[in-house]
């Protein structure tokens, strides 16, 4: 298909520092690939394992929207906000960092890993207010269904960002088929698979693959294996 852009897992930068082992889907760090700086509005999408006890020191960051998804064991989060909590497995955080923030985050466990995916998207509005949100996930809602767990709208269902994008976690069952709309006409969708075996549009992705699609107003998933995976729709011209 001329109009996607397949990001196989092994293709991915890699940065093992002991304590952290990340995958970078787009340029990040030390790794640059003039060819994968970001997808539309998307800029970071880290796979991150974190050794127990362990975690990144205070740091700042400003002008961009910072979601986290972690996938096994807990992330405590202190931010310059005030906010102090613990973001589970089957959680998800947002973070408008707009004029600046500064927060920390670490495996407050002393004998688990913890895996998650930190998104970063461009936001649409330039130096708004910092915030901050976490919910837990309803995961029954994921199975066989585009779950959406993030939207522009504080009114709709998950977290929102300032941007017109919508995230959706699902869990297919083998052999099952869904397709899912794109919400807003010139976005763009990126899937990540996270585990299992799926087909979209034609196009096959193994464990951590991705697909980048645009100038489609509909995808087709197919379950090869029971299968887990993101889907985001972005805006392509942000």
């Amino acid at each position: 298909m001329t109009n996607s852009v397949i990001h196989k897992a092994d293709t991915r930068g890699n940065a093992n520092h002991g304590w952290l082992n990340a995958y970078h889907s787009f340029s990040f760090a030390n790794w640059y690939n003039p060819d994968r700086v970001q997808f539309g509005a998307l800029r970071v999408l880290n796979d991150d394992t974190i050794a127990a006890g362990m975690g990144f020191g205070t740091h700042p960051h400003d002008n961009m929207e910072i979601i986290t998804i972690p996938l096994e064991g807990d992330l405590a989060h202190k931010d310059s906000m005030g906010n102090s909590s613990i973001i589970k497995s089957g959680d998800i955080q947002v973070m408008s960092a707009g004029t600046g923030i500064q927060h920390s985050e670490y495996n407050p466990n002393e004998n688990q890993q913890t895996k998650l995916f930190q998104i970063w998207l461009f936001p649409n509005k330039q130096n708004v207010t910092p915030r901050y949100e976490q919910i837990t996930l309803n995961k029954e809602e994921q199975k066989n269904n585009f779950s959406q767990i993030l939207s522009p709208s504080p009114e709709d269902n998950g977290v929102w960002i300032h941007q017109d994008a919508w995230f959706y976690l699902s869990n297919f069952d083998k052999d099952f088929s869904k397709k899912l709309n794109l919400k807003k006409e010139g976005n763009g969708f990126y899937i990540m698979n996270i585990e299992g075996k799926i087909e979209v549009n034609g196009s096959t992705l193994e464990k951590r693959d991705a697909i980048g699609i645009w100038d489609t107003e509909t995808i087709n998933i197919n379950a090869i294996t029971e299968s887990k995976f993101l889907v985001m729709e972005i805006p392509m011209n942000y």
